[in-house]
């Protein structure tokens, strides 16, 4: 086990490139990244033309966040089950699987809410 090392804000700049370098992997090679890309600004540019209150943006960055945060968890865990089980194995499956399905409920909750937001303002 590594000894606890005294903060330093050097490796706190150095965390915040590795996470720069995570976030620039995932739209590199995760196709997925830009669908939810094109959604998120087609919802932020619906939320500007409808003028949006400040808690209806409230729920939308939520949303989007949630469904960025979920899809890089989901790739993130299929890079690791494929280092850790290059194989076929039915674990491996069923991990990639549950991982997927929580994707999906991310993206269901954040169509739900916006459908929430948006459905009243176009029925003005």
């Amino acid at each position: 086990m590594k000894p606890k090392q005294s903060f330093s804000l050097r490796d706190r700049i150095k965390s915040f490139d590795y996470s720069i370098q995570g976030i620039v992997t995932f739209f590199k090679y995760e196709h997925n990244a830009w669908i939810h890309t094109i959604a998120a600004i087609l919802v932020i540019c619906l939320g500007f033309y409808f003028h949006l209150s400040h808690s209806e943006w409230c729920w939308i960055a939520l949303s989007i966040g949630l469904v960025f945060m979920a899809e890089m968890f989901n790739t993130a865990i299929e890079y690791l089950t494929d280092l850790t089980s290059p194989e076929i194995h039915p674990l491996a499956k069923k991990t990639k699987d549950v991982a997927s399905g929580a994707v999906l409920i991310a993206a269901l909750v954040a169509v739900v809410i916006g459908l929430l937001i948006f459905i009243p303002k176009f029925m003005l």
